[in-house]
């Protein structure tokens, strides 16, 4: 620190005062010559504090400076500082050591003069604590010395307050530099060993019954009021006595930690004081508020000066005792009945504070009977009532929210929902609430703010200009949240309105301006990428615009986000992803049909997607945009309270879009698959992520009920290729029969979950389907396996227990008109083809005898032709199974197919032992299609029937093939090479289109290796193999002739395939056939394919079949 102009000035007033001492000097001056010597100083403070020349914090931050640099000149004396080491060291000493001696009188007078009570306390507390009771017990005496007037009064009761607010302004590095420099002084000058004549010399002397060890500040300042008490003459004075001595007394005893009172308390009081204020024409500002708030914050914060020394019982006789003699001088009377002062206002609130207190204190002994003597001498104070203003209220309010005193973000909350304030003046609240939007920036403030609003849209002649800047502010101020208070704040308006703002009378008036800015939010979005990944920044802007017209109608929102994700190509993802960012527009609106009869409030987005779906009828595409929609809408997102949830849950997806639609199934406007769809998926998801629930979801979505309309479903999918065009039952189609299938197991095996917890409580609606189910085809039974448990037996046709040893505990025999005698071999065909459970019990019970070849030829029979009358109706997991029961019966010998060498003029001297199964199963397929193409059979089928059935036979043929190309890569004498391996799982061709295009060919490296490897592996059948594929490609050429139409498409493609492998298989292994047995083959081939109808086929097979070989 550096001596500057106006430090000058202060040295010359204080050299100056020291003149006007002479004889004497500062050094020794005494407390009644201060007003003698002390007005150079004062005026040259003033000078350089006064109006113009400093701003207010400086002047204050200049006064803080002046005290320290006067009190440590003082210390440095008293210890005995060094004056070599203090120049070296102190950053004061260009600043004190210039100023004459001075002694402690100079220093408190000084502080009393300059009204700087705040400063004293500040550095008091910057000191070890038996070294701020040392100071308190100085000033005391010093205080108490003669003359003692009513400024000294004044000046200590001051202290006392500004040491009890100032507690919670603890010393922090860095905060003030004063502060910190002083107290880093004060602790050097006190840890060196003061000089003993300094000492004696300087320092006041102490009065002899007061101890030099007493750190309990409370007990110096009771003991100091009571001898001053007499100088107690304004009944201002003893107002703020009698405060300071029971809030203390409080503080300390009586409560043990701070006491957090509601904001509106806390505007009441401050409210009265700034009321008492104005009538004492002291004008309304921040820092007399903040004074208040001090206070009051003080007057209900446990003291950090805890006693050592006073006890409870000498604090409350000493309370006694300053009260009696008050009010005995008739002070306190004055107090309450003189006009209102903030003084007396203080006290009246200290003494309803301590009368609560020691009501709620539990004392004993003579403790008890001084608190009764305290307690009845402040219950016979009287006090003016104290009355104040909305008008002062919301300027109270006004002015903490716009300096951002203490408790603004508080008092913003109650700014916003109260309704007086805004009554008094709504020019100046709206004002105030737009110069100050950062101030209501939180949550609870926007909520109370959208209230008002929605208030003021109700009122009769309310004002469409106010009303807008209103909303616009308001809205403002939400869009500054943060995400998670966005979403609360989105919950809160939800639970008032749907509709939000628009929901009231008033709302329409300010329609238009929403419509453009939701359809400019909107176009935004979708334009700026609905249809593509989304970067994080432009997800966080599309959220912040989606939020911000929520806020203001949350039904029109969603609608708008429903209506973009279903008919907006590819931006169901990009809305889903803006949802889930925004859970709070997830929750509960009441519906405005309650005669319909819901059980539950539906979730607002839930009706928002029924409203958009029903409106009009959907394309294909918009479907599956609405199926992946809420696909994504279902997967539980975190709420922020460490939960999760879907924004759509499953059993309303289900209650709304599903159970209505598959209750009136038989009508053709309903949309069967989608229906499905969403029950697929609702299940799925359930799985995914509520796996460990207690209670499942699908209990509160009827489940018995459903089950039985899935079933009855399933019974007309059985049928699905026999219904005629003009029919009103659903068309079905292959796919969505097998996702109906799906379903319905997944249903099935869910509930019966929950049946099988809790038997008893679901044992009536069991009994129930049960019955319901006796209408349908048997087999439907079966997919409610899950459901029936062991209550049940399964119920099969009588035919099939003669064809099958079933036990009799679990199985019984139903008397059905179309399973006659022979159909045995038909229901067991249909309980293989029903779950692998069903088909590993008919496998191992089926009664044959192997023994005997006359069974095994008449069960061979009787398969081919069940196995015709099975195909066309069986799914294609349903065929895989059966295939998998013919591989069974095949490779056991049980089932006989007698293979005729139908397509080869002489027999190749071939092994074909091991190929044994793929030949007799694509004789048995053929077999089967001759039997199914026939006359007696072809009428059976729609044109979606026989592309199914053709579609079936492919992926039997695909099969077939894979058989072969595994048996090929697995040659009789061992295991094949790492290399040899690769090259034969290379030998897997794609399918190919229809379009006549050059087909692909092996590669020439590939093929080369293969060659090389075929040398050393003289065991792999590839002549087998490839006479084989001649055969399958032979029926499958065979069978495409026979079908309908012949331009099955499957089995064209199944052709190329075929060929394919041959080609990549010959060409591997060259030496499977001659020259002349290439020309044969191909010569072979395109005479079976001449007879192909469709050039177009026929035309790509043979340029197939021109490279061969």
């Amino acid at each position: 620190m550096i001596m500057d102009q106006d430090w000058a000035i202060l040295q010359g007033s204080f050299l100056l005062a020291d003149k006007l001492c002479l004889p004497s000097s500062l050094s020794s001056l005494q407390k009644c010559d201060w007003q003698k010597v002390g007005n150079p100083v004062l005026a040259a403070v003033g000078e350089i504090c006064g109006e113009g020349n400093h701003l207010k914090s400086k002047a204050a931050s200049w006064r803080k400076k002046l005290v320290c640099v006067v009190w440590l000149k003082l210390l440095s004396k008293e210890h005995g500082e060094d004056m070599e080491e203090a120049w070296r060291e102190s950053p004061f000493f260009p600043l004190q050591n210039p100023l004459p001696e001075v002694n402690y009188t100079v220093l408190v007078e000084l502080l009393k003069s300059l009204s700087a009570a705040d400063t004293f306390a500040h550095f008091l507390l910057c000191l070890p604590r038996h070294q701020l009771c040392s100071e308190l017990e100085q000033f005391s005496e010093h205080m108490k010395s003669n003359p003692v007037d009513e400024d000294d009064v004044h000046f200590f009761l001051e202290l006392w307050w500004q040491l009890w607010k100032s507690r919670e302004d603890q010393l922090a590095e860095g905060q003030d530099s004063i502060e910190v420099l002083f107290a880093r002084r004060v602790a050097h000058l006190t840890s060196q060993p003061a000089s003993l004549t300094h000492h004696t010399a300087k320092r006041m002397k102490v009065d002899s019954t007061a101890s030099p060890n007493n750190t309990d500040v409370l007990d110096i300042l009771l003991h100091m009021l009571t001898d001053m008490k007499d100088a107690i003459s304004k009944p201002e004075h003893c107002s703020h006595a009698l405060s300071n001595c029971l809030d203390s007394l409080y503080t300390t005893f009586l409560t043990d930690q701070s006491v957090i009172l509601p904001i509106k308390d806390k505007l009441l009081f401050l409210s009265k004081a700034m009321s008492i204020r104005e009538k004492n024409n002291d004008k309304l500002t921040s820092e007399l508020l903040q004074v208040a708030q001090r206070d009051l914050r003080a007057s209900y914060t446990p003291s950090k000066f805890q006693p050592s020394r006073l006890s409870l019982f000498e604090a409350l006789k000493s309370a006694s005792e300053l009260t009696q003699f008050w009010q005995n001088h008739d002070l306190l009377k004055a107090c309450c009945s003189s006009p209102a002062s903030y003084a007396a206002f203080k006290l009246q609130q200290s003494v309803h504070r301590m009368l609560v207190a020691l009501e709620e204190a539990d004392m004993t002994g003579e403790e008890e009977v001084e608190k009764n003597t305290l307690r009845g001498l402040l219950e016979s104070l009287t006090f003016p009532i104290i009355e104040t203003s909305s008008e002062v209220s919301m300027r109270v309010a006004m002015t903490i929210i716009s300096h951002r005193l203490e408790d603004y973000h508080d008092v913003t909350v109650l700014f916003a929902s109260e309704t007086s304030w805004l009554a008094c003046d709504e020019q100046q609240w709206l004002e105030c609430l737009e110069k100050n939007q950062t101030a209501f920036q939180q949550c609870d403030t926007v909520i109370q703010l959208a209230s008002t609003l929605s208030s003021q849209l109700q009122t009769e002649n309310f004002d469409v200009s106010w009303s807008k800047r209103l909303l616009k502010v308001v809205t403002a101020v939400f869009t500054a949240l943060s995400l998670e208070d966005k979403n609360k704040a989105l919950a809160a308006i939800l639970k008032s309105s749907s509709k939000g703002f628009f929901g009231t009378s008033g709302g329409s008036a300010l329609i238009a301006s929403f419509e453009r800015e939701l359809n400019m939010a909107f176009n935004c979005i979708i334009q700026g990428g609905g249809g593509a990944s989304t970067a994080e920044g432009n997800l966080s802007t599309a959220v912040s615009l989606v939020a911000r017209v929520a806020f203001q109608n949350p039904e029109a929102t969603l609608r708008s986000c429903c209506h973009s994700a279903i008919f907006n190509k590819g931006a169901f993802s990009l809305v889903s992803k803006i949802l889930k960012q925004l859970p709070g527009l997830g929750g509960l609106t009441q519906c405005k049909e309650e005669s319909e009869g819901r059980r539950n409030p539906t979730h607002l987005l839930c009706r928002c997607l029924q409203e958009v779906t029903s409106a009009r009828s959907l394309s294909e595409n918009e479907k599956e945009q609405f199926h992946k929609f809420v696909t994504l809408l279902m997967v539980p997102v975190a709420t922020g309270e460490g939960e999760k949830e879907s924004l759509l849950s499953p059993q309303e997806l289900v209650n709304v879009f599903v159970l209505p639609n598959l209750a009136c199934s038989g009508n053709g406007s309903v949309d069967l698959k989608l229906s499905l769809q969403l029950l697929h998926v609702a299940l799925c998801v359930d799985t995914q992520e509520v796996a460990y629930s207690s209670a499942h979801w699908v209990l509160e979505c009827s489940p018995f009920p459903l089950l039985f309309i899935l079933a009855q479903l399933q019974d007309q999918a059985l049928r699905c290729w026999e219904q005629p065009l003009g029919s009103a039952v659903h068309r079905w189609s292959m796919e969505t029969s097998e996702l109906l299938t799906s379903v319905l197991i997944t249903l099935a095996q869910v509930v019966g979950d929950q049946v099988e917890a809790t038997p008893s409580l679901w044992s009536r609606a069991l009994f129930w389907l049960h019955d319901k189910m006796k209408k349908l085809d048997w087999t439907v039974y079966f997919y409610l396996k899950p459901v029936w448990g062991v209550h049940f037996k399964n119920e099969v046709p009588s035919s099939l227990l003669a064809v099958c040893d079933l036990p009799e505990q679990e199985w019984s025999a139903l008397n059905l008109p179309q399973y006659g005698h022979g159909t045995g071999l038909l229901a067991w065909m249909e309980c293989c083809a029903l779950s692998d459970s069903l088909q590993s019990t008919m496998l191992s019970c089926l009664n044959l005898d192997q023994r005997r070849s006359e069974h095994v030829s008449m069960f061979s029979k009787g398969l081919l032709v069940a196995l015709t009358q099975t195909m066309p109706w069986c799914s294609v997991p349903q065929w895989s199974r059966l295939l998998g029961t013919l591989k069974e019966l095949i490779t056991s010998g049980r089932l006989h197919v007698p293979f005729s060498l139908e397509y080869v003029e002489f027999l190749p001297l071939l092994d074909l032992r091991q190929f044994s199964y793929e030949l007799c199963l694509s004789v048995l397929m053929l077999r089967v299609l001759q039997l199914l193409c026939g006359s007696s059979c072809s009428h059976w089928l729609s044109g979606d029937g026989w592309a199914h059935v053709a579609r079936l036979y492919a992926h039997t043929m695909r099969e077939v093939m894979n058989s072969l190309k595994a048996k090929l890569a697995l040659p009789a004498s061992g295991t094949l090479t790492g290399s040899t391996q690769v090259h034969a799982a290379q030998l897997k061709v794609s399918e190919v289109s229809c379009t006549p295009v050059k087909t692909p060919k092996m590669p020439r490296d590939c093929l080369e290796d293969l060659s090389e490897s075929a040398q050393t592996l003289e065991q792999v059948p590839s002549q087998e193999v490839l006479f084989v594929l001649s055969q399958i490609f032979c029926h499958v050429q065979h069978i495409q002739v026979m079908m309908p139409g012949g331009q099955s498409e499957p089995l064209f493609l199944s052709s190329l395939e075929i060929l394919s492998h041959y080609q990549a298989i010959a060409g591997a292994f060259p030496e499977s056939s001659s020259p002349l047995e290439n020309e044969n083959i191909k010569h072979f081939f395109n005479t079976i394919t001449d007879n192909l109808e469709n050039q177009e086929m026929k035309s790509v097979l043979q340029q197939k079949i021109a490279q061969l070989g």
